[in-house]
């Protein structure tokens, strides 16, 4: 079988494998579809900071199971899947408290261990979730992405955030303001910088879209919310500019949750987090039961991710979609892989 390997930044290469033998509790899954993100991208730019080379890439994914180990319950070949892609030490005291998503010794797939970018994948049957059998694998390949979007929503009591605040319309916070939407927010407003990525999130149903080069976010948040501005900001980008926004912007005593990976050190106001009573909360990945949900979402049709499906490349051509995103950044959300047509 092929398996796509980074050998170095901008570097890939294709290596001719054997497909994987499978333990009793595994199963030999298709993979189909293989969606690209953000830390994808840095990796490909060589400014992933917990990433070495060669690495075979790929963690957000659908695919069919092939073959199953014989101690394997509750799954059955053919079964649409996709993967949870943290592999945990379950010994840490994070992990014992059932915080494995911040687990001492968290390897993730396509970063510190190989990835899914192969034809069939062999994996523990406990990280498989299955799919519903009508669900597309595009829209399979894209669980990955909302259960992070969950995970951050879940940091934070819903009930209290009627009223939201979404630094950042790329991909996490485009599904970020949906699945708020679906939560029960009365009112979400999403900044960016780019006109196509406000235009996808108010086809997606985001109340309010707003680009900081054209307009005020303070004048826009009390034109749209009242006064009393955001119940709940949540950063997605991970930007020394919008990590200040969320700050300076923020009502007394507001909740701000950090769901954008910053590649470089920032500068935080503390003094205004101090006297403001702020909070600055982390959110890292997710649970199984974010995939669960993440799944329930796009069955019900709470979450609509299809407009945010740019284009796709095939398999051999891994390397071309990486140089399409570079050439097309203002206008790219998610670009898919498909490995098997």
């Amino acid at each position: 079988m092929k398996q796509e390997v980074m050998v170095a930044p901008g570097k890939i290469e294709f290596h001719d494998v054997p497909i994987p033998e499978i333990g009793p509790t595994q199963a030999l899954v298709k993979v189909i579809r293989i969606g690209i993100c953000g830390s994808d991208i840095h990796v490909y730019h060589g400014e992933h900071p917990y990433t070495s080379y060669p690495v075979v890439q790929g963690h957000e994914m659908s695919g069919e199971i092939v073959k199953l180990g014989e101690s394997v319950s509750g799954l059955n070949v053919g079964d649409r899947v996709t993967v949870q892609p943290q592999l945990v030490c379950g010994k840490c005291l994070s992990c014992r408290s059932g915080n494995y998503n911040i687990c001492d010794n968290l390897r993730v797939l396509g970063f510190q261990a190989p990835g899914t970018a192969v034809e069939y994948f062999a994996v523990d049957a406990d990280k498989i979730l299955r799919l519903p059998d009508d669900m597309s694998f595009e829209l399979g390949a894209l669980v990955e992405p909302l259960a992070v979007a969950v995970h951050a929503l879940g940091r934070v009591k819903q009930g209290d955030a009627r009223k939201i605040l979404v630094l950042g319309a790329g991909p996490i916070g485009n599904l970020v303001a949906q699945a708020a939407k679906a939560y029960g927010a009365k009112e979400v407003m999403i900044t960016d910088l780019s006109e196509y990525r406000l235009g996808v999130a108010k086809e997606c149903g985001v109340d309010h879209v707003l680009n900081p080069k054209n307009e005020n976010i303070l004048d826009k948040m009390n034109g749209y919310f009242g006064t009393d501005r955001a119940d709940l900001i949540l950063e997605c980008v991970g930007a020394q500019c919008t990590i200040e926004q969320a700050i300076q912007y923020a009502r007394k005593g507001t909740d701000i949750v950090v769901v954008g990976v910053f590649g470089k050190k920032v500068t935080v106001d503390l003094g205004l987090v101090q006297d403001r009573e702020l909070r600055l909360i982390g959110t890292l990945m997710y649970k199984r039961e974010d995939f669960i949900k993440a799944i329930e979402l796009l069955k019900s049709g709470k979450v609509d991710p299809r407009p945010l499906l740019s284009i796709h490349f095939p398999f051999h051509d891994y390397q071309k979609a990486y140089e399409y995103i570079d050439a097309n950044r203002e206008r790219v959300m998610k670009v898919l892989i498909y490995v098997d047509e």
